[in-house]
């Protein structure tokens, strides 16, 4: 049984078409257990009804014929239970229904598999037998088994369009009455905003993973032809380069270039490339041995970071090929306004071709929030979705899709609901946009006078305008890890100290929160790799920098040098979870501070901070207050620990939600302990950009609010129509409450009372 098992879960797995899945299970599965009958029932949760799709042993006719509503029969009441349901004979029990058309009257045997994926009822497997016996628990744990991977390719099904409903004119096993799913895909956020438009899928004409090895005569002739593809690649890369800054992107954001061109001229690619070429390789084998080296030697370092370098290579390798061939992959007569660019993945290259109004937005199967793709199409304003996993590329050329660059969530032919509520989401953010200009000037303040000041998060030079225009009262949370992401070695104390006053001078005499280097988790350098089995409960944030004083010591001199005569910076220490590692960063800044005046710097002492992320902190808040000037909450890691949940994993996503009593009630203990030192909270992550926890937030006597630009208007229209004594009733409410749900309900219906429910997003 264990090899039929293996033998069935191969053929799903290289089997693309639902309807082949199905009859593949149920011809299999009968053969395997000795059932008379093995037969598969879908359920349509808009229909609320379960339909037989596939059966060996019933009529064959009656497929698609067969529909039962939930909550009759037994198929309904295995869903309903989510538990196998075994029966010796299934026609005594009080929830069976004969289905005549079916010809099952002589069988007596019954087992019934839930089908789930994610607690919901996906459908039922169904095995029966004349005999009135049941099955053996063998049989019942081996139908687990296989239920178990038809869930998963039910799920591929509907991601790639095939889940199919039939009407009673459906010929048996046609499947011709296609339906959309209209379960979003799930991604990361890549850039904010939202398109709607029709997806042009980018595949590479010719990849470099197909290219053969072939023997040449003459040796020169190769190498001259590698030369001269290695130049017209280093032309495009400064041509788009120039192009990007011409464009008003900062230097800091298209150093990625200067990366790409550092590896077209590294002494091991050339050199490698053209010893296999001397060997008698042609040039493109030759190229696409090197690159597969490279690519090797950085994928077996399983860092998070370099697989987005491993990528980079790849696409270097495939520009320098498509040089060789004369080849352009990107369909430029196909773009425009109304469509969205769907791939495997993109390079920064190919995205830089691209004008910003030539594409709604862009939705890739790969890539990460760090990669460079990501960093650049924020910089460039295109709404982005990365890491679809479930992305049928191929398949949706030309199909109708929704990309939310704020939840990472992607809709394939979306019902007129879905659709609209997207357009009304991009015409009321145009309309937002235009309507709140005229607050960019004006303060957050409540209805019943109290002033919340709105800072900006960034992570990027191109931020700061937008920060600017938005009415920003200061930069909340600045990442200075991205200056040391882009760069393949750590960047030296002038080069981040010319960064830093860039931002600072900006914004003067606004403040700047410096969170110093933040590395570690998902966040890695290629050039210091840090390899661990968890990551994320491992070796980042302040434990890096404290562990490495010569890294850390560079990073505080240069923000007090970029700070001399502008006074506005704060600094912030990440991933805290000791008192005695704020004492030892605290005394690390002041040592830096002292060796500046020595020197001759007219440096002054920053405000010094901490960011609340680990829960350790939550129960230390009044000492740690005692000894700091200010403290931040970053609510996206303290979600995650406290809940004990990665954001990024589908499979627990749900857990993670900021308003969990649990979450809420942590937070209010914070503000309430460092409040009793008089000192000021600030809450900086995603929380504080949604409108719903940002009520509750300036209930809670939240001293600023840091959030995207995007974010921003929408939280000071929310504060200009609140009053703080109406918010704090409700988190009295929501404190009383046990679960998320309930209280996202209470806070979605007092907007709406107030004609403020278009703050919400969709999904969220």
């Amino acid at each position: 049984m264990l090899q039929t098992l293996r033998r069935i879960v191969q053929e799903v797995n290289s089997t693309r078409e639902l309807n082949t899945v199905l009859e593949i299970i149920v011809q299999r599965v009968k053969r395997a257990i000795e059932a008379d009958v093995c037969s598969v029932y879908l359920f349509d949760k808009n229909e609320a009804t379960f339909t037989l799709m596939a059966t060996d042993g019933l009529n064959s006719d009656s497929v698609g014929r067969v529909h039962m509503s939930y909550g009759d029969g037994l198929v309904s009441l295995v869903a309903q239970r989510t538990d196998p349901l075994n029966l010796d004979d299934a026609q005594e029990h009080p929830k069976f229904k004969l289905f005549t058309s079916l010809n099952e009257e002589r069988y007596h045997g019954f087992t019934g598999i839930p089908i789930t994926h994610h607690r919901e009822a996906l459908g039922v497997l169904v095995v029966q037998s004349e005999s009135r016996s049941r099955f053996s628990q063998d049989a019942v744990n081996f139908l687990v088994t296989i239920a178990a991977q038809l869930a998963g390719a039910i799920i591929n099904a509907q991601a790639s369009k095939q889940i199919l409903a039939f009407s009673q004119q459906t010929v048996a096993n046609n499947f011709t009455n296609i339906r959309q799913d209209h379960r979003p895909l799930i991604g990361q956020p890549g850039a904010p905003g939202i398109a709607i438009g029709k997806a042009v899928s980018i595949t590479s004409s010719f990849s470099l993973n197909a290219v053969p090895d072939r023997p040449i005569d003459d040796v020169n002739n190769e190498i001259d032809i590698f030369h001269s593809a290695l130049e017209s690649v280093r032309r495009e890369i400064k041509s788009l380069s120039f192009q990007l800054l011409s464009d008003g992107l900062p230097t800091e954001d298209v150093a990625v270039f200067d990366a790409y061109l550092l590896m077209l001229d590294s002494n091991t690619f050339i050199e490698s490339t053209i010893d296999k070429i001397r060997a008698g390789n042609w040039a493109a084998g030759a190229l696409r041995a090197t690159i597969f080296e490279h690519i090797k030697l950085f994928s077996e370092m399983d860092n998070p970071y370099l697989q987005e370098r491993v990528k980079d290579i790849r696409d270097l390798g495939q520009s320098v090929f498509n040089q060789m061939q004369g080849i352009n992959d990107l369909p430029i007569d196909k773009l425009s306004k109304e469509t969205i660019i769907v791939a495997e993945d993109i390079s920064a290259t190919m995205l830089a071709e691209i004008e910003k109004t030539d594409i709604s937005g862009i939705v890739l199967k790969s890539g990460s929030q760090t990669s460079h793709v990501a960093i650049l199409a924020r910089a460039m304003g295109i709404p982005t979705v990365v890491g679809v996993n479930e992305l049928p590329i191929m398949q949706l050329d030309g199909s109708q899709l929704v990309a939310d660059g704020y939840s990472g969530k992607v809709y394939i032919s979306p019902p007129d609901n879905i659709l609209k509520e997207y357009a009304r989401l991009i015409f009321q953010e145009e309309e937002l946009s235009e309507e709140l200009r005229g607050l960019a000037n004006k303060p957050a303040i409540t209805t019943d006078g109290i002033t919340i000041p709105l800072y900006a998060n960034s992570g990027l030079v191109a931020d700061i305008t937008p920060s600017k225009e938005s009415g920003a009262e200061g930069i909340g949370l600045y990442r200075t890890e991205y200056p040391f992401m882009i760069r393949q070695r750590f960047p030296g104390e002038e080069e981040q100290s010319k960064i830093y006053r860039e931002v600072m001078s900006a914004m003067a005499p606004k403040p700047v929160v410096l969170r110093t280097l933040d590395i570690g988790g998902d966040k890695s350098l290629s050039y210091f790799p840090i390899e661990e089995d968890n990551p994320f409960l491992g070796w980042r944030g302040i434990r890096v920098t404290l562990d490495h004083p010569e890294i850390f010591m560079i990073q505080l001199r240069a923000m007090l040098i970029a700070s001399i005569g502008l006074n506005n910076l704060h600094i912030l220490f990440p991933m805290i979870s000791t008192i005695s590692e704020v004492q030892d960063a605290t005394n690390l800044l002041k040592r830096a501070f002292m060796e500046l005046l020595a020197e001759g710097y007219k440096v002054e002492m920053p405000k010094i901070g901490v960011m609340v992320e680990v829960p350790s902190i939550v129960f230390q808040m009044r000492q740690i207050a005692a000894i700091v000037d200010f403290v931040s909450i970053g609510t996206n890691d303290l979600i995650q620990y406290l809940m004990a949940v990665d954001r990024n994993n589908a499979n627990v996503a749900g857990l993670y939600n900021a308003l969990n009593p649990a979450v809420l009630h942590a937070i209010k203990q914070v503000i309430d302990e460092a409040h009793k030192e008089h000192i000021p909270v600030s809450v900086c992550g995603e929380m504080a950009g949604d409108p719903l926890a940002a009520i509750l937030l300036l209930g809670m006597s939240i001293d600023i609010l840091s959030t995207s630009v995007t974010s921003l208007p929408r939280i000071k229209w929310m504060i200009r129509n609140f009053s703080q004594t109406e918010a704090q009733k409700l988190v009295t409410d929501a404190l009383s409450m046990k679960d998320a749900a309930t209280i996202k309900k209470m806070l979605s219906d007092r907007l709406d009372d107030k004609g403020l429910g278009g703050l919400i997003r969709a999904g969220r």
